[in-house]
């Protein structure tokens, strides 16, 4: 993925938990123009945010791989995410971050990247948008964290 569509992406999750007033779409399209992006990465960038929080994992699928108390990377996921993202994940979810069924989600999603290997900035960027679209709990503080790669902030 373009880094500049996640550069957006990211902008655009920062807004909404900024609780920003925007009233349209139009309105962060118009901010996101005049910051210097271009339509398409803009476009390619809402396409994505919609792909990864409109399109939940088969549910058999998830109930499958939430079986294991200690998470193992099978070989393809191994494929799909990087070493880093990897670390990444076990880092949040040993400092309780994220559920056991939000990782898995977010490994789903991360290995629907067309084959390609997930970057630790994709991941972020997934773990993100499945953080905000879940409303089992209000994740602002972590949110903030994950975006800003403060984690000082989140151990305080």
């Amino acid at each position: 993925m373009n880094e500049r569509v996640l550069i957006i992406v990211g902008i655009i999750a920062q807004y909404f938990m900024n609780e920003h007033d925007f009233s349209s779409e139009r309105e962060i399209v118009e901010e996101l123009l005049s910051a210097g992006f271009q339509e398409e990465e803009i476009d390619a960038a809402f396409s994505w945010m919609e792909k990864i929080t409109l399109n939940p994992p088969p549910q058999q699928e998830l109930d499958t791989l939430q079986a294991a108390p200690i998470r193992i990377y099978a070989p393809e996921e191994q494929r799909c995410l990087s070493t880093e993202a990897r670390g990444f994940l076990l880092k949040l979810r040993s400092a309780g971050i994220l559920t056991p069924e939000i990782e898995e989600e977010i490994i789903l999603k991360a290995c629907q990247n067309d084959g390609e290997e997930s970057s630790l900035d994709e991941v972020k960027s997934i773990t993100v948008l499945t953080m905000f679209a879940s409303l089992q709990y209000d994740g602002s503080r972590e949110i903030n964290c994950i975006i800003e790669d403060n984690w000082h902030n989140l151990y305080h």
